[in-house]
């Protein structure tokens, strides 16, 4: 059975889009434990547009779950997780600019240095997950590079426009799931993830974890946090 990790990222968005301090993404997260999730995303960017450190350093000490912090592989975010200590970290590429991640790691270009914060967070007992695209090649450097996870970028399936491209999309991360497997390697999955897609994503049965933040927020406004959050658990599980 698949765990419901919250991304409560853009709970900060609606913070900042007014400066103040509401609505708070540490009370989301409280409420989402609440409701019965697994865990707490939060990623922390460079130009902390959304999440700051002052979320990471309170979620850290109140999440009960596990806590997931996707940042992308620089010395300055690098320097927060290796303070805080998070769950597991979960590098991700990041352009300035782009309103959500884009794609998947380049892995084989950024081989060196992505082995080298892979190095300095497992120092620390930190679980290390790479978001990467569903293709062979990163999946294979993925095992090379002793990553404990990879995440599977669900974008071409989430956003597929027909039937049959949706079942192509599967079909290849399922096949992708099965190779993370043999090479030994966790599996997460997620990006466009949303109530009405998520359940045929599950068939997969090598995912343990899926992570959900802007469908959910979306919900949200509508049906209150907990609610939301109550329904997908439901979904997953």
């Amino acid at each position: 059975m698949a765990r419901l990790s919250v991304n409560v990222d853009h709970v900060a968005t609606l913070r900042e889009a007014r400066g103040g301090k509401l609505p708070d993404p540490v009370a989301a997260a409280i409420l989402a434990e609440m409701a019965g999730a697994d865990g707490i995303t939060i990623h922390l960017r460079g130009d902390r547009r959304h999440i700051k450190d002052r979320d990471l350093y309170i979620l850290r000490n109140v999440v009960h779950t596990h806590l997931n912090l996707e940042m992308a592989a620089t010395p300055q975010v690098l320097e927060k997780a290796l303070e805080v200590v998070p769950d597991m970290v979960t590098l991700v590429p990041e352009r300035p600019g782009e309103k959500t991640t884009e794609g998947g790691l380049d892995v084989e270009a950024n081989y060196d240095l992505i082995s080298e914060t892979i190095g300095e967070l497992q120092t620390k007992e930190i679980l290390v997950s790479l978001f990467i695209n569903p293709d062979i090649d990163s999946v294979k450097s993925s095992a090379k590079l002793r990553s404990d996870y990879v995440e599977l970028n669900t974008t071409a399936y989430t956003e597929a426009k027909t039937a049959s491209k949706e079942s192509e999309e599967l079909e290849r991360l399922g096949q992708m799931a099965e190779l993370a497997e043999k090479l030994g390697l966790g599996l997460n999955a997620g990006h466009g993830l949303n109530y009405k897609n998520i359940q045929r994503l599950l068939e997969i049965e090598q995912i343990e974890e899926v992570s959900i933040g802007h469908a959910l927020v979306a919900r949200a406004v509508l049906v209150g946090f907990y609610g939301a959050v109550e329904e997908m658990v439901e979904l997953v599980r």
